[in-house]
């Protein structure tokens, strides 16, 4: 019996879940934002899988999830959950669900217990994970199972494509959709004037390497304690470091600085109690070396500050994800960045969580940069798509005017093909394969140089063609293009069957008259003696 209802876009959700297995593609992902209730939803899908006599597993990476998981599927439809875990199995339980550790089932032996039909649906919970062979272990075992994806980020670090693995997009909800309907809270991001410089710092596996950020991070972390001292003192804040000792010495010095900071890291004997203290409020500050950026949620956490730099949107995007839930008496999230001097790579920003094109988020970063105080991320966006228009059309009216500039003084090459006559430059069609491509970059610049007008000479025979025509009308003393352009604008005839030298007389003429065709000369009419 379900026991809660959902919002519109996760009812949505739902149905296109359903609606693209329904229509056999039967590997589907579904995108939902941190903190938009993405377990409430495949709880929902389960439940409706359970109610068609489906057996369903819910596969995750770690302990923690798996307990989320089984906890928020029973409070949400009243139905309880198997366990698949280390000596736990599901092979003797009545339940229709089972939540299955990725790390138990992608053994062999482990695998090989069940019959590879015995699941009907396979959900995948953090779905940015499931390219590792362990979960295609388990994936490719199960291969009649239907299978849905479930993920906050769905891109990865090592530019592996889900594509692979998922035949469809069933459903995305996107971070802005979400804030501007109320179920996420507004971002404002601000750029804190200290330069960090990660420029030697190496890359693995499509990330910066922990430990290198972790030797250029060490210098600047009273300069960021003493940053964050007046930025974060009334807010709840949780800091990412990469490594534990750093994210230990870190909490240590905001402690010195008059903050009440602690630190958690994976092997805590008091993790629990720390977490559960900073929920309570005894900790104003909560240091961790990417211990919480998956499964832990405290909703008033206004305040996020990332000093384990990142190029993996989907993990930036997992770290500020800690702090985009609503709670009372919560107005924001603020998100503190600061002046990373990278040099050789690009990292993640705030501008990512936010803009599909990378053109605005550049923009938008410098905006940011420039801005003096916070800027909600959603007005920065709107600010710098609209920068980015402008010095679009900008640009593109500068570049009109310089091709208009171009052309008063080029000479189009039709004009040209006109002006001398030259039927078998008018009437060309390219034979051979050379030919039909478009022309070089050397025969564009010598044919500008010559003063022919490139960008309407549509292949490189064309272009060939007529070069060498150009050089022959030199050789034969003959006129120029430019002289062509000139004359021809005053309104004499095919000046390109005049020699050079008559062409000469006549602009000396025009010219010691001021610029003006002489009163004596008809050009309609007018053939050099």
């Amino acid at each position: 019996m379900s026991t809660t209802e959902l919002r519109p876009y996760q009812e949505h959700a739902e149905r296109a879940v359903f609606d693209e297995w329904d229509a056999g593609r039967n590997r589907t992902l579904l995108v939902l934002p941190t903190g938009t209730g993405k377990t409430i939803v495949f709880s929902k899908i389960t439940e409706e899988c359970v109610k068609r006599g489906e057996r369903v597993l819910i596969l995750a990476h770690r302990a923690e999830l798996l307990s989320q998981a089984a906890d928020k599927i029973y409070k949400t439809t009243g139905l309880r959950c198997a366990v698949e875990k280390a000596e736990s199995s599901c092979l003797d339980s009545f339940y229709r669900i089972v939540v299955g550790s990725v790390q138990t089932l992608m053994r062999r032996q482990r695998l090989e217990q069940f019959d590879r039909d015995y699941f009907d649906t396979i959900i995948i919970d953090e779905a940015h994970h499931c390219l590792s062979q362990s979960y295609m272990n388990i994936i490719e075992y199960f291969s009649g199972a239907k299978l849905l994806g479930v993920t906050a980020t769905p891109d990865r670090g090592d530019r592996q494509n889900l594509g692979k693995v998922f035949d469809s997009l069933a459903f995305e909800y996107t971070l802005p959709k979400a804030i501007k309907e109320g179920y996420l809270c507004p971002i404002k991001a601000q750029t804190i004037p200290l330069k960090i410089d990660i420029s030697e710092v190496g890359v693995q596996a499509g990330d910066f390497k922990a430990a290198d950020i972790d030797t250029a991070l060490e210098p600047y972390l009273f300069k960021i304690a003493d940053e964050m001292a007046d930025l974060c003192k009334n807010r709840k804040t949780v800091a990412f470091l990469p490594l534990v000792n750093t994210s230990q010495k870190f909490a240590d010095i905001l402690n010195m600085m008059g903050f009440k900071a602690a630190e958690v890291h994976g092997t805590s004997s008091d993790r629990a109690e720390v977490l559960r203290d900073f929920a309570n409020g005894k900790y104003n500050v909560l240091c961790n070396s990417m211990l919480l950026t998956e499964g832990w949620d405290c909703p008033d956490v206004d305040c996020i500050i990332v000093l384990r730099p990142t190029k993996v949107r989907s993990l930036y995007c997992q770290m500020v994800g800690r702090g985009t839930r609503t709670a009372p008496g919560k107005t924001d999230l603020l998100l503190p960045d600061f002046l990373w001097n990278t040099e050789r790579h690009e990292l993640c920003r705030p501008a990512n969580l936010i803009c599909e094109s990378a053109e605005v988020a550049e923009k938008m970063t410098k905006n940011i940069e420039a801005a003096e105080g916070p800027i909600d991320i959603e007005e920065a966006e709107r600010k710098a798509s609209e920068d980015v228009i402008a010095e679009r059309e900008e640009a593109l009216a500068k570049q009109l005017a310089e091709m208009k500039k171009r052309s008063r003084r080029l000479v189009d090459p039709l004009q040209f093909e006109m002006s001398i006559q030259a039927e078998d430059l008018a009437g060309y069609v390219p034979s051979f394969g050379w030919e039909m491509g478009p022309p070089s970059d050397a025969q564009k610049k010598t044919l500008e140089k010559y003063g022919i007008f490139p960008d309407e000479i549509e292949n490189s025979g064309k272009a060939a063609k007529i070069l060498d025509r150009l050089a022959k009308r030199r050789d034969l003393g003959l006129t120029t293009p430019k002289q062509i352009r000139f004359l021809e604008g005053k309104g004499f005839k095919h000046v390109g069957t005049w020699q050079f030298v008559d062409a000469n007389n006549m602009i000396s003429r025009i010219a010691s008259n001021n610029w003006r065709v002489p009163r004596a000369v008809d050009p309609a009419e007018y053939k050099p003696a």
